[in-house]
């Protein structure tokens, strides 16, 4: 049970974060500008979704804590 209240929690931390990170203010910031002929904005937006990308599948593919009483694995 214990596992699946880190999961959710960290799940709604990493909403709130995708909610602040693609924010309309915050993506003022990196409104004009270029980076190696790339528009900063383009690349903070694609980074913003791609670290968000990555988090998801770090929460949600993680192993179960062995001492937090997840499922374990069958031997074949």
């Amino acid at each position: 049970m214990q596992q699946s209240s880190k999961r959710r929690d960290r799940l709604i931390g990493l909403f709130v974060a995708g909610a602040v990170l693609l924010n309309p203010p915050v993506l003022d910031l990196f409104g004009s500008g270029t980076l190696f002929g790339w528009p900063v904005l383009y690349l903070y937006v694609f980074g913003a979704w791609a670290l968000l990308i990555a988090g998801l599948a770090a929460v949600l593919e993680g192993r179960p804590d062995p001492r937090g009483g997840g499922e374990r694995e069958r031997d074949p």
